[in-house]
């Protein structure tokens, strides 16, 4: 009887042997990091240079919403001006990136007409 069966499994196993099922799960790897974990890099590579280059009247969105612009830098603190004579100190860290407002945002690039 356990003869029958281990002849039904010799029968039923793929050609490529042990590497089948390492091919699907190399596939799956190689596309999650074009998907995710490269894209991912570059944004956090983009938002540290940011960071390294941030300086006075640089405007600025907080991680906590808060909108302002950059009155100084001193180490891993940023002092930013939110209103005439209000300056608030928000580590480094926390700015989540530029502020572009709104007329900013929905202004399109204009293209050169064709002739």
């Amino acid at each position: 009887m356990l003869a029958l069966v281990a002849q039904a499994a010799d029968q039923q196993q793929s050609p490529f042997g042990a590497f089948g099922l390492l091919v699907p799960a190399a596939l799956f790897f190689v596309i999650f990091y074009f998907i995710v974990m490269r894209p991912q890099s570059r944004q956090q590579n983009a938002h540290k240079a940011f960071l390294d280059k941030l300086g006075k009247g640089d405007d600025v969105v907080t991680t906590g919403g808060v909108v302002g612009k950059v009155d100084r830098v001193a180490g891993d603190l940023v002092f930013v001006e939110v209103a005439n004579n209000v300056k608030l100190r928000v580590l480094k860290a926390q700015i989540s990136g530029p502020y572009k407002s709104a007329a900013e945002v929905e202004k399109p690039a204009e293209e050169p007409a064709k002739k």
